[in-house]
């Protein structure tokens, strides 16, 4: 059995592990050595000591430890001869001329018991969901790929759909992209795929083949429909709570967009999810006659990463935060079980500028992910003491409004006696595994504590990122000693 598969399966024997740190205070790690790439869409898999990500436009890229990442290919129309499948446009020709486009959107790959790499490729239209999945295999991670053929397709006009006997209708069959495969805690394999349009399904496959099991059509409807404006699924088990984490993004991918992610859990991987609240996800949707209606999901799913800028970075540039970050993948490290957000940003003044960032998560005391509000530099699983979290800090609050107005860090001080002024007003508390909780008058805030690195002071220090019980979170850097 191969490494990937295996560590699926054995993902339950990591039960237990460290959420916040199992050693005590420690000396940070050395400054890291960053190298940023560009994956629109990143998609997650290994190969040996390698973590590879893929993405839309035939992206691919490969790092040894989530810092320092090399690009393998960019674009299919800068590179025509793009190493992933050699003469794609005659490798996909009917790919393409299904969904009347020229590039491809965000790929997803994931190793097979026998050690191929399974491709789940796909193209849309664009202006409507008129797409094509399919599926592609190579014998190593970095191709080629050969075509097996496509699988789904969607926006097929005043005919059938995949499902037998129903005419195909946007409002609540999916667009056929933004595939994600995945095991499960039994090594069952599944792949969950959709944007907009009828929502988010999820199908069971046959690790085998990488084929769907027959009989499926389109598949379980996970949430979404009428156009709501969520997509990029992807799904993660956690040993520590048995529960499978239903990530997707919220909103629009553009800087303009208002992208975000949000996370919804089920002790199936094949659903039911609900939210913090309870909220089914299945009946997450637009309202009935409506195109990209916000208002109607914006009260769903736990919210773990949005827009934001910090007020002590500089104005504009990928130090100052994030404009609409999302469509993300994750990694958990063999070794340790820790586990991190993989993700495409744009940035403050930016445009549509993008790279891939990684942050670490963490699971509250209620069983829920938070992200650490500093991009993973090297960090290790260290839990804080009191008199490290005691003093001045820049805190993020952030709403459910799908926006592009993105929230500035304001000041909070957590001072040694217990008490929060600022941004927040209220009481702190620091448990065991580096769990805080804060209590407002309005709301009690739980999650976790961690290292940060602060790229614009270029040093070390600490990061709280916290949940309401209704899932919007805050997060908080320490401020840096000029010192």
């Amino acid at each position: 059995m191969t490494r990937r598969a295996a560590a699926a399966i054995a993902l339950i024997a990591l039960a237990g592990a460290t959420l916040a740190g199992c050693a005590g205070p420690a000396d940070p790690p050395p400054a890291p050595e960053l190298a940023d790439v560009t994956v629109h869409d990143p998609s997650v898999v290994t190969s040996d000591d390698r973590v590879w990500i893929f993405g839309s436009h035939g992206a691919s890229a490969h790092s040894s430890d989530l810092i320092a990442w090399t690009q393998h290919t960019v674009d299919l129309h800068a590179d025509p001869d793009n190493a992933l499948f050699g003469d794609v446009y005659a490798e996909l020709a009917e790919t393409f001329e299904w969904a009347q486009t020229d590039t491809l959107w965000a790929a997803d790959v994931i190793e097979l018991p026998d050690g191929r790499y399974a491709m789940y490729y796909n193209a849309c239209k664009g202006d409507s969901p008129r797409s094509a999945l399919g599926l592609a295999i190579a014998d190593t991670v970095d191709g080629p790929y050969v075509d097996q053929g496509i699988l789904l397709r969607s926006g097929m006009w005043d005919q059938e759909s995949e499902n037998p006997g129903e005419m195909y209708d946007a409002t609540v069959h999916p667009n056929a992209v933004d595939p994600d495969a995945f095991y499960d805690a039994d090594g069952a394999m599944w792949m969950v795929y959709g944007s907009y349009s009828g929502g988010i399904f999820i199908l069971e496959m046959n690790p085998a083949t990488g084929l769907p099991l027959e009989g499926q059509g389109y598949g379980t409807h996970l949430l979404g429909g009428n156009h709501a404006r969520i997509e990029g699924p992807t799904v993660q088990y956690a040993p520590e709570t048995g529960y499978y984490y239903l990530y997707v993004s919220f909103g629009g991918l553009d800087a303009s967009g208002g992208y975000e992610v949000r996370v919804f859990r089920s002790e199936h991987p094949g659903g039911p999810y609900v939210d913090a609240q309870g909220n089914p996800a299945a009946d997450v949707a637009g309202a009935p006659g409506t195109v990209f209606d916000d208002a109607s999901i914006e009260p769903y799913g736990v919210k773990i990463l949005g827009g934001y800028e910090w007020a002590d970075a500089p104005a504009v540039g990928v130090e100052a935060g994030y404009v609409s970050p999302g469509h993300n993948s994750w990694y958990r490290a063999p070794e340790t079980g820790a586990t991190s957000l993989v993700f495409h940003s744009r940035f403050p003044g930016t445009g549509e500028m993008h790279q891939v960032r990684v942050h670490r998560t963490y699971l509250t005391v209620d069983g829920w992910p938070v992200v650490s509000p500093g991009r993973y530099a090297g960090e290790a699983s260290e839990t804080a003491s009191p008199d490290d979290l005691a003093g001045t800090w820049q805190a993020i609050t952030f709403d459910r409004v799908i926006s592009p107005l993105t929230p500035m860090s304001a000041p909070l001080a957590l001072e040694p006696d217990g008490n929060v002024s600022g941004v927040l007003d209220g009481t702190w508390t620091l448990e065991d595994g580096g769990h805080v909780t804060i209590e407002t008058s309005e709301a009690t805030f739980t999650g976790v504590a961690m290292r940060a690195w602060n790229p614009t002071a270029d040093a070390w220090t600490w990061g709280i990122s916290v949940l309401t019980a209704d899932g919007t979170p805050v997060w908080a850097r320490k401020d840096v000693d000029p010192s």
